[in-house]
């Protein structure tokens, strides 16, 4: 029993000795980050051609919200292959001066961008389709979308809600509370 607890507790710091490191900017930067020419209609068919999800994730430095989840639950082996595998991820800084073309064509800052989407928290993901039709800016075409840090079963569970497309039917509190209430998912035999 005492070696179960002590493996149970040395997770946590297996897992936050895995984290991303931070880049010059401040923020901190994963494996499975695409650098790109942040054009988003590029982004998405560069995501769709490996048959991945578009991802953006809106950070800033000093975040700690955004350390929590590079520290405590992307690093998690089963969050960080979906992150691999399914998606495609697009890092914004907050208050970046970066130019950012939205699908709708306009080319702003980052945090002109942030502010145009009306993002408030960091870390916000946005989340999108396979397909973006209309010409609407990124926060009124995204599939899903997360404004802040979740628990690493929540997360979880919205990679997968995206991932598999849930979202074209079913509201994701709803979806994750089946998953919650079946007992089921990651972590399954823990409270979140």
């Amino acid at each position: 029993m005492k070696k179960l607890l002590a493996a149970f507790v040395a997770l946590p710091l297996a897992v936050a000795a895995q984290a991303a490191e931070l880049g010059d900017d401040g923020l901190h930067k994963a494996d499975w980050m695409h650098e790109t020419f942040l054009d988003l209609r590029e982004d998405l068919a560069d995501a769709t051609a490996e048959g991945k999800r578009l991802a953006i994730m809106i950070e800033q430095r000093g975040c700690i919200y955004c350390t929590k989840m590079h520290e405590e639950v992307y690093p998690i082996p089963e969050i960080d292959a979906l992150l691999h595998e399914a998606f495609y991820v697009v890092q914004i800084n907050m208050f970046g001066d970066l130019e950012v073309t939205d699908f709708d064509g306009e080319a702003l800052p980052e945090k002109d961008m942030v502010r145009k989407w009306g993002a408030m928290y960091t870390p916000t993901i946005y989340f999108f389709p396979e397909e973006v039709t209309e010409e609407a800016p990124a926060n009124r075409v995204a599939a899903a979308y997360v404004p802040g840090a979740l628990s690493p079963g929540m997360f979880y569970n919205m990679l997968t809600y995206v991932r598999d497309g849930v979202y074209e039917t079913e509201n994701f509190q709803k979806y994750h509370a089946n998953i919650f209430n079946a007992g089921e998912g990651l972590y399954a035999d823990r409270a979140e």
